[in-house]
């Protein structure tokens, strides 16, 4: 079984027993967390699409770590006028172990 998942603005494929890095959540590490923004819920051919969330459906989760993204970095540069700019960028990541998808 697996479902579709909205959060922090992005969408991510999940099922049970699996381990994902999300956009930072305010949660503790160890801490319980259900996630309700549930977009689909499949189980091999049957498919239940909502509309636009599927009613009663529900992710629980298990916040294992907080940490940061590797480094992005970002070079501008503008040919013959001397302009040069460095900057870097690091997202900070929740990661969170899917326990059970209900739906």
């Amino acid at each position: 079984m697996y479902a579709l998942i909205k959060t922090g603005g992005k969408q991510y494929k999940v099922t049970a027993g699996e381990k994902i890095k999300i956009e930072q959540i305010v949660a503790d590490v160890g801490q319980e967390i259900v996630i309700d923004q549930v977009l689909a819920v499949g189980n091999g051919a049957d498919l239940q699409v909502g509309t636009p969330l599927v009613a009663g459906a529900k992710v629980v989760a298990t916040v294992l770590a907080h940490g940061r993204h590797d480094k992005v970095r970002i070079f501008k540069m503008r040919r013959r006028k001397h302009y040069q700019k460095r900057q870097g960028h690091r997202q900070n990541f929740t990661e969170l172990e899917i326990s059970s998808v209900n739906g």
